[in-house]
């Protein structure tokens, strides 16, 4: 199956990357839609975009790692979404990936983090 890799740098601590991906209240700071759900455990679920994407959480390790199952549409499989985070000075790099999209979805993905997710996420911390 396809896979997406993206690296962000974003000029904001670490913590504030890591509540603006987990955070609801921040989340709809950079738009992820109404309705965002965003259960902090393992095993909980979540959605962004009235439910256009929607998963559940399958690894937290908290400010550094974030595993995600993803489903989309009427995808019957969940793709898997990894976001490795690191500081180093005062930037915070992400390390996104991306696994296991349908085909058809992996141009749409591949723009889409950088439009309406981590993008906007890095634009909110950096005040850009």
């Amino acid at each position: 199956m396809p896979q997406i890799q993206q690296i962000y740098h974003i000029k904001a601590p670490i913590e504030k990357v890591w509540d603006a991906l987990t955070n609801p209240q921040t989340m709809s700071d950079w738009d992820a839609g109404p309705e965002i759900v965003m259960e902090l455990k393992l095993g909980g679920k979540f959605s962004l975009w009235g439910g256009d994407i929607h998963g559940t959480n399958t690894m937290i390790d908290a400010p550094n790692r974030l595993k995600q199952d993803w489903f989309g549409g009427d995808w019957p499989l969940p793709s898997k979404v990894v976001f490795k985070l690191s500081q180093k000075g005062k930037i915070t790099t992400v390390r996104l990936t991306h696994d296991n999209l349908p085909t058809a979805e992996v141009g749409n993905f591949y723009q889409g983090w950088k439009d309406y997710y981590l993008g906007p996420i890095q634009r909110l911390l950096q005040g850009d």
